[in-house]
C-alpha cells in the first residue's frame, strides 16, 4: 500500500499542523500565564520569546498545512520541537509525580522532530 499521494501527504502535513495551531492560540489568550510559565522556566527574555513563539506556532502550523516552503518550514518547526523538549519537558529534573507526562511530552517532541525531517527530506525530492 503506498500512501506517497499528494493528499495523503497534505493530511499528514495537517495533523502536523494542528497540535501547533493549538498550542499557539492557546498561549495567546493565556498570554500572561504562559510568559509566567515562560519565565519559571528560565527562558531568558520570555516577553519577547513569547510573542515569537506564537508567531511561529501559528505561522509555521498555517504554512505547513499549505505546504508553503516545506523544506524550510518542516526544518525550523523540527529544531523548536527539540528545543521546546529540553527546554519545557525536562523529565529528569521534575518531582516523580510529573515524570510520567514530561517524559511521554518529550517522546512526543522527539516523534514530532522525526516527522519533520522525513517531511523536509521528502519536500526536496517532490
Amino acid at each position: 500500500m503506498q500512501l506517497k499521494t499528494p493528499h495523503a501527504i497534505a493530511a499528514g502535513r495537517t495533523l502536523m499542523a494542528v497540535i501547533f495551531l493549538v498550542a499557539g492560540v492557546r498561549k495567546a489568550l493565556t498570554y500572561s500565564a504562559t510568559a509566567a510559565y515562560f519565565a519559571k522556566l528560565g527562558i531568558p527574555a520570555a516577553d519577547i520569546v513569547l510573542p515569537l513563539t506564537i508567531l511561529l506556532e501559528i505561522g509555521g502550523g498555517v504554512a505547513l498545512v499549505f505546504g508553503w516552503r516545506l523544506p524550510l518550514v518542516a526544518g525550523v518547526l523540527g529544531i523548536f520541537t527539540m528545543a521546546a523538549a529540553f527546554l519545557a519537558h525536562a523529565f529528569w529534573a521534575v518531582d516523580p509525580a510529573q515524570f510520567n507526562a514530561q517524559l511521554n511530552n518529550f517522546l512526543k517532541n522527539v516523534a514530532m522532530a522525526g516527522g519533520f525531517l522525513i517531511l523536509a527530506t521528502a519536500a526536496k525530492k517532490a
